[in-house]
């Protein structure tokens, strides 16, 4: 693990989701006043849908520049976008139809290919925005994870491969609940990100916070977000924290993260 990731620790997930809003709201701020654009990976699972729905709300619907935003997704259930599972037509019906973002602007894991192809034109529709040189990976303004009971992040799961090549900025996968493929974007594209938050919410998951932010001796695929430039940032619930030796003090209510 990095020696110093940022850890806030919220009241509930309520508060989490706020919080994780205001990460997003504050950071595409910044982003568009700097480089007149913002792009964002975002993850799927329970816990990031209330940070999601709050974005289609004020102040984030109309203070957010969304006609400078660029989402992305972090990995994706080979499935259509129509089925239960998809983690882009969850995020569609949570807040992506209420933004007012170009729709060009919204790139989803194409999950109804097979998963090699669907992996290679994926990685083509990054290259096209981000506008690479040979032998560059992109490198993202915000990445959102979540983690799994297991320590796995992303569709990056223990037991796997923990090192790609760095042409293959997306690969195709096999695991997981349920044990299906899947697309998920690699560690080589995870760690060149400037801000990398990860959302984790409730009790159950306070045995594996406490495995991955305090075991050193431990490798599992959440200890291997590391970047190599950027800031690593904690964002927990009480409960999710709970088991933690020293755990951080709550933020101030209110305030944004810069």
């Amino acid at each position: 693990m990095p020696s110093n990731p940022e850890i806030i620790i919220t009241e509930d997930p309520i508060q989490l989701a706020e919080r994780a809003a205001n990460v997003f709201g504050s950071t595409a701020k910044d982003c568009v006043m700097q480089t007149d654009l913002f792009t964002v990976a975002i993850s799927g699972g329970s816990t990031p849908r209330d940070m999601h729905k709050l974005l289609a709300e004020e102040p984030y619907r109309s203070g957010i520049p969304w006609k400078k935003t660029h989402i992305f997704w972090v990995d994706e259930r080979c499935v259509g976008v129509d089925d239960p599972a998809s983690n882009f037509g969850l995020a569609r019906r949570d807040f992506l139809e209420r933004i007012p973002i170009p729709p060009e602007q919204i790139h989803p894991m194409p999950g109804e290919f097979a998963p090699e192809e669907g992996a290679k034109n994926y990685q083509g529709e990054m290259e096209k925005i981000f506008q690479t040189k040979e032998d560059d990976l992109p490198i993202f303004d915000l990445i959102f994870l979540g983690m799994g009971k297991d320590g796995h992040t992303a569709s990056l799961f223990p037991g796997a491969k923990s090192s790609h090549p760095p042409w293959r900025w997306v690969i195709a996968v096999k695991g997981g609940d349920p044990n299906v493929y899947r697309l998920t974007l690699t560690y080589n594209v995870l760690n060149r990100a400037k801000r990398v938050c990860f959302l984790v919410s409730g009790k159950e998951k306070a045995p594996i916070v406490k495995i991955v932010l305090e075991k050193k001796d431990i490798r599992l695929p959440a200890q291997e977000i590391q970047p190599v430039k950027g800031v690593l940032i904690w964002l927990l619930d009480k409960e999710a924290a709970s088991m933690l030796s020293t755990p951080s003090t709550p933020p101030p209510q209110g305030g944004e993260e810069s």
